[in-house]
């Protein structure tokens, strides 16, 4: 199994940190690690990310699957991969990156809405598929796209209320990919004891 497997066995949930800095970001994955989540992103949306991802990737705690986000092409995903990330995600279907990802030997959940880009990103050989954005079915869509796709493990991701967390595992969702109503503003330096505090809700919720 790969780490991400494990820390999603463990914890069913990507956070997602994104930020107009990285500068808050490990103290921020540090918190959510001590808080029981498993596998965090870094974006590479944001701004000087690499850098931040390389240094955290040599301090990281055992046990926490370090991922970077938002990778677009290939050569983002090389770099991220050679700055320590482990795993990829991408925001849309991306056959090149998914390719990338294969080659590079890292597992990859390139981002998908329909069922036929669902198709495409798993015969490409996702490992896993983000279901993005999520919020516009809900988990009643989850539940519907596996009806036909049951072999396809879906990670639901956007807009997903901490509280609506375990309709999604319920309805068939592997993980789910967790931004703003997790992270909140701790990537900008805010309240880390409030970050852990809402990932005990998160983990309470899915483990009931």
């Amino acid at each position: 199994m790969t780490d991400l497997t494990t820390a999603l066995a463990d914890a069913p949930a990507i956070a997602i940190l994104r930020s107009a800095s990285p500068l808050h970001f490990p103290a921020v994955a540090d918190a959510l690690h001590r808080a029981g989540i498993r596998a965090v992103e870094f974006t590479l949306t944001t701004p000087g990310v690499l850098s931040a991802l390389r240094e955290y990737a040599q301090a990281k705690p055992e046990g926490l699957a370090l991922g970077a986000g938002t990778v677009m092409t290939p050569f983002d995903a090389t770099r991220a991969v050679e700055a320590g990330a482990t795993y990829l995600i991408t925001p849309a279907t991306c056959p090149d990156v998914i390719r990338e990802a294969r080659h590079l030997g890292v597992p990859v959940l390139p981002g998908a809405l329909t069922p036929s880009e669902i198709a495409v990103a798993w015969r490409e050989g996702a490992t896993m598929v983000k279901l993005f954005p999520a919020s516009i079915g809900g988990p009643d869509y989850v539940r519907a796209v596996r009806a036909p796709l049951p072999h396809v493990p879906l990670v639901p991701t956007g807009g997903i209320g901490l509280d609506e967390a375990p309709a999604y595992l319920a309805a068939g969702a592997t993980a789910l990919g967790m931004g703003s109503p997790l992270v909140g503003d701790a990537c900008e330096g805010g309240d880390l004891d409030a970050l852990r505090e809402r990932a005990a809700v998160l983990l309470d919720g899915m483990r009931s």
